[in-house]
């Protein structure tokens, strides 16, 4: 694939992650990230190191039932919540810190969580989750267009690219 990606609503689309400023994280608190079989592989070679990160509840999480439950969706495990967090969170997402530390901070993370807010509809199509845009059910202040004035188009920049790369 060559040239930009076509997000459909990319013009119209405002988005800020306001983590550390205001939001608590609060994607990764009702967010349940599906993991495919390669981020699951991924992420088991590399417990070593993500274990120690963890909040101390998510590892006697981790050690009694693993991070993935058995429960599915769109055919793939989804990451355990504990507490009513996702088990990586624990100040911020410690699959992101890691990936950061290393210079990429998308090399562990969940593909949903690393393309947040952009997602692609069952016709394949990409866009910017916003308040109001394609039935929308979470009710975030980052998704409500009306509380930034910054471009989905500047601000994500890396997603995008990202979103590209899967494309391809």
């Amino acid at each position: 694939m060559t040239g930009p990606l076509p997000v459909v609503n990319l013009r119209q689309a405002r988005f800020e992650c306001t983590y550390g400023r205001g939001c608590d994280g609060v994607c990764c608190r009702e967010g349940r990230p599906l993991l495919y079989t390669e981020e699951i592989e991924r992420l088991d070679r590399n417990l070593s190191r993500i274990v120690p990160l963890l909040r101390p509840e998510a590892r006697a999480a981790l050690r009694r039932r693993g991070y993935a439950t058995r429960r599915r969706r769109l055919g793939e495990r989804i990451a355990r919540n504990v507490d009513g967090w996702c088990i990586f969170f624990h100040r911020g997402c410690v699959l992101h810190r890691l990936g950061s530390e290393e210079g990429d901070r998308f090399r562990y993370k969940p593909a949903v969580c690393s393309l947040f807010p952009i997602q692609s509809d069952d016709d394949g199509n990409w866009y910017v989750r916003q308040k109001g845009f394609k039935g929308e059910k979470w009710d975030l202040f980052c998704l409500d267009p009306a509380n930034s004035r910054k471009p989905a188009a500047e601000s994500l920049v890396s997603e995008l690219s990202l979103a590209r790369r899967f494309e391809a």
